[in-house]
């Protein structure tokens, strides 16, 4: 049974640090809120039909029993689960596949994971697999620049702020900006519109995030 639970789960299980267990978090928020936007004209399991090479090892016939929200939050939720054991290219996302694959996890959620890393070759072609790209590195990049404001908290984030570091290239560098520009764009959505509603996903668990202005005021 794959659902919530069993994600967070396996992202636990493969993943200790708190930083990117919280990445993971905010990614997912992203990801539901996307969901409830573009997720109505995607079939509900978000399956691409195996025509090219590159989907050869997408055959698996199990489905996803839960409703598409959840489904695009738990792709959101284990995109990363690898990666704090093996970082490399060789290796990330790779072995996440490898493993999700020997779980019997549905072919939906290991070809979206594949599909966030630009080196795979896999093609993002459903509106799930455009919305992992396009959350990824936005969701990390919000987070830096409410990690910067004086309460440390997503409530004194607004777009502008957001737009603003992003020309900053000093700023958060190791994000990249034309994955975040041309994630939305791929999606179908105007960049600020996009931001607006990764912002507003966030918020809704700002305390889960530790971006709720705590961190500035400790007890």
């Amino acid at each position: 049974m794959i659902d919530r639970d069993s994600a967070w789960c396996l992202l636990t299980e493969f993943t200790q640090s708190e930083s990117l267990r919280k990445h993971a978090l905010a990614v997912e928020a992203c990801m539901r809120a996307c969901a409830k936007k573009f997720g109505a004209d995607e079939t509900r399991v978000g399956r691409t039909p195996p025509s090219a090479a590159v989907d050869s090892d997408f055959d698996s016939d199990s489905d996803f029993a839960g409703p598409e929200e959840d489904l695009w939050g738990i792709v959101g939720l284990v995109h990363d689960f690898d990666y704090e054991r093996w970082p490399s290219l060789e290796d990330h996302p790779y072995r996440g596949n490898e493993i999700l694959k020997q779980r019997g996890w549905p072919e939906a959620i290991r070809r979206a994971v594949m599909s966030h890393a630009e080196y795979t070759g896999i093609p993002r072609d459903t509106p799930m697999e455009k919305a992992l790209f396009a959350c990824d590195e936005l969701a990390g990049f919000i987070t830096a620049v409410a990690l910067i404001k004086p309460g440390k908290s997503l409530s004194e984030v607004d777009v502008k702020s957001v737009r603003k570091r992003m020309k900053d290239k000093a700023f958060a560098r190791k994000v990249n900006r034309d994955d975040i520009v041309n994630g939305a764009a791929a999606l179908g959505v105007d960049l600020d519109e996009h931001i607006a509603m990764c912002i507003a996903a966030m918020k809704a668990i700002a305390a889960e995030l530790g971006l709720d202005g705590s961190a500035a005021n400790p007890a």
